[in-house]
């Protein structure tokens, strides 16, 4: 079969030209230390499969490779247990010696799992048992990092399945390969040689992903310009052969639908989404789609937004454009992914736009649509509030969009590990039924009982050998994953999990790298953008600042628009004396946030305009703590640096030296966030700097005129200086 010679592929792939760069992620499966290796002797002596299905196949293939890999011996394999250390999965409808077990997978679902320690015949195994193949694949995976982080394996009795039940990754990639906000090389979809030839890098991908537990992935981008041609018949069937590389894994493939497609493929004059003939072409597409492609999960969808079509074009709302679409998806059913980043240029405050469209609608959409929303109001921002979206929707499922690609957070270059900004998201405290409705229980369905849950996060793959341009964005795509199969995991443990299975389990190593990624994202935060602002990264490549003062004083949306920064002082007013916004949160959230004296201060300038002296909790002045912010950043990039200079006996030299690189890179970076952030806001209120704090080294004109020549943090990537302007 085509996936077996696949997977032999991917099996050489896998031993990379140079031992330690990256290429494994977190399957490098290496022999482990010692003392760990000698708790686990007698374990993993021979696996045992029930089943013969394509899943239980790779299973078993995984099964093998990281049991011969971690424990060094070598593993038999079997279809019945020969002798004490055996590893047995399969379903109880495969096994009977499982069936025989009673196991609780009632409690684990279609895609979870029981892992168990039992004695059968007076042998000792480990069972792996779920009710569905792919159930059991995950267990499989679950079992292997188990072994990799140095857990015990006496006694195992380990019930899980996911709370959310579809875990999503979403590919920004265009159909010539290039990537939207992409940093890590050019799309791992290489459609030029598909269908007739299949990367086998595809099947790492695919391993990648099930050893987290995701089960669905967007191919094609929801603002590419061609992204309609994806769903031609030619192209349709290089979609095809990308699912049956991936259905062993448990992924589905979904797709962007650009809304215009009837007019653009169907020659219609038309797409209002209330025109009969625009419904039958959807309908007759679903079902073309479906005779290809039999498990395709659905359509994601951007519309009216940055110049997207939409059916607002027609006079329509979202709901009714959503509705089409999921009319012609519902009876295979598909699934429509809605998009509520929408925002236009207007002098209503941004961050409101998408409730005030969305909330009116809600209970207005089909029964198998989802609303997808950033996690925050504005745009993937280093911090911002979690969307009041969250919690507003009562009677339409909303799914939460993630970024793990960093658009505004130095992209590849800058260490900032995510897990801290996801749990902070997940874990904030709706109110919309009470103490105790956050995020999490919002989008896993449990607060306003949804039938459909979903989260997605924007991809951070690519051809990169390291797949994600730098070893530590590996950790944001991992984090992602694991949280995306239980919201609730705690974001140190999954950094600990990573660094273990990355690099070494030496607590040496282990306990300063993993403090250094706790911290990585308020340091970020700090020389980026401290105690609540937001946005103000210079406009087109989002890497840099963008410290200009609009002379002429319009509300444009460059940084002055957000700071609304002047001799008055800084923040932008979205209390009841300002936008509002407030007032879409609920109602013991909109108190604090009204409240200066409550609001957090991570949030203070998001939610008010405070003068230059207003006194902080410190003690100090608004403008003292705001520069010290800055300050406190570049120091904290450089004590990162300290760190890792000295972690360099621990780690392989490439690995190592990438890391070192990128981090000398990211100190050059906040110091000029630091300066040039500082000269625009003391250009602005005449204060002078307090102690500690260095004066920039240029001043406000310079960096206006030099636009950031942040050339040394793209060498060899493009003639821009700008990182992909």
């Amino acid at each position: 079969m085509k996936w077996v010679l696949l997977a032999l592929c991917a099996a050489v792939t896998l031993a990379p030209a140079r031992a330690e760069d990256g290429y494994q992620l977190w399957l490098r499966y290496r022999p482990l230390e010692k003392q760990t290796l000698e708790r686990t002797r007698g374990t993993g002596l021979e696996v045992v499969t029930a089943g013969h299905s394509a899943t239980a196949e790779v299973t078993r293939a995984e099964l093998v490779r990281g049991l011969e890999g971690l424990l060094a011996h070598k593993v038999k394999t079997s279809d019945h247990v020969g002798g004490p250390g055996a590893v047995l999965f399969g379903t109880p409808q495969d096994s009977p010696t499982i069936a025989a077990l009673n196991l609780p997978l009632t409690r684990a679902g279609s895609d979870g799992f029981v892992i168990k320690s039992a004695v059968t015949k007076g042998r000792k195994l480990i069972v792996i048992a779920g009710n569905t193949d792919v159930g059991v694949l995950h267990g499989a995976f679950a079992f292997l990092r188990l072994i990799q982080t140095g857990r015990t394996l006496d006694k195992l009795d380990i019930v899980e399945s996911p709370k959310i039940a579809l875990r999503m990754i979403d590919h920004w990639d265009n159909l010539d390969r290039t990537m939207e906000r992409g940093f890590s090389g050019f799309s791992i979809f290489n459609w030029w040689e598909l269908p007739g030839h299949v990367d086998p890098q595809l099947i790492d991908y695919a391993r990648a992903q099930a050893s987290l537990g995701i089960n669905a992935v967007v191919l094609t981008n929801p603002s590419g310009l061609t992204t309609a041609i994806s769903l031609t018949e030619p192209w349709l069937k290089k979609v095809a052969a990308v699912a049956d590389v991936l259905r062993p894994y448990g992924i589905k493939v979904f797709l962007s639908a650009r809304f215009s497609c009837p007019m653009e493929l169907g020659g219609l004059k038309t797409a209002d989404p209330l025109d009969p003939n625009v419904r039958v072409w959807w309908k007759a597409k679903a079902d073309e789609i479906y005779r290809i492609i039999p498990d395709f999960g659905g359509f994601l969808v951007k519309a009216n937004s940055e110049g997207q079509p939409g059916p607002q074009d027609y006079g329509r709302s979202h709901a009714d454009g959503a509705n089409m679409m999921a009319e012609a998806l519902q009876p295979h059913g598909g699934i429509v992914i809605w998009r509520a980043f929408v925002y236009s240029p207007g002098p209503e405050d941004r961050v409101k736009q998408a409730y005030n469209e969305f909330k009116p609608l809600d209970g207005q959409f089909a029964g198998n649509v989802v609303i997808q929303v950033k996690n925050g109001p504005l745009d993937f921002q280093p911090r911002e509030p979690f969307s009041p979206l969250f919690g507003g929707l009562e009677k339409t499922p909303t799914a939460l969009e993630l970024q793990q690609t960093k658009e505004y957070l130095g992209f590849e270059i800058h260490l900032v590990y995510l897990g801290p900004l996801w749990q902070e998201v997940l874990s904030a405290d709706t109110f919309a039924k009470g103490p105790g409705s956050t995020v999490a229980r919002v989008i896993d369905g449990e607060v306003f009982g949804n039938k459909l849950s979903v989260i997605a996060g924007v991809s951070n793959i690519g051809t990169a050998r390291n797949w994600s341009g730098s070893i530590f964005d590996q950790a944001n795509w991992y984090a992602y994953g694991r949280l995306a199969w239980n919201p609730e995991l705690d974001a140190k443990t999954l950094a600990e999990d990573w660094v273990r299975m990355t690099f070494t389990g030496n607590p040496a190593f282990t306990g300063p790298v993993v403090d250094m990624m706790m911290g990585s994202r308020e340091t970020a935060v700090d020389y980026m953008t401290p105690l609540g602002l937001a946005h103000q990264m210079a406009t087109g490549h989002h890497y840099g600042p963008g410290p200009w003062v609009n002379d002429a004083g319009r509300p444009d949306w460059n940084p002055v628009y957000y700071n609304n920064a002047g001799k008055d002082g800084i923040g932008f007013d979205r209390a009841a004396t300002g936008s509002n916004a407030v007032a879409q949160y609920a109602p013991p959230l909109a108190a604090i946030f009204s409240d200066p004296a409550k609001t957090p201060e991570p949030l203070l300038l998001w939610f008010h305009h405070l003068p230059w002296d207003y006194r902080m909790a410190s003690g100090k002045t608004l403008w003292d703590e705001l520069t010290l912010h800055y300050a406190r950043g570049v120091e904290q990039v450089a004590v990162m640096q300290a760190m890792w200079a000295k972690m360099k006996p621990y780690v392989d030299a490439e690995r190592w030296q990438i890391t070192a690189d990128f981090l000398a890179i990211q100190y050059g970076d906040a110091v000029i966030w630091r300066d040039a952030s500082i000269a625009t806001f003391q250009s602005l209120s005449g204060r002078a700097l307090p102690a500690g704090v260095p004066a920039p080294a240029h001043d406000l004109e310079w960096y206006k005129t030099q636009k950031l020549p942040f050339a040394p943090g793209n060498p060899g990537k493009t003639a821009s200086p700008f990182r992909g302007d």
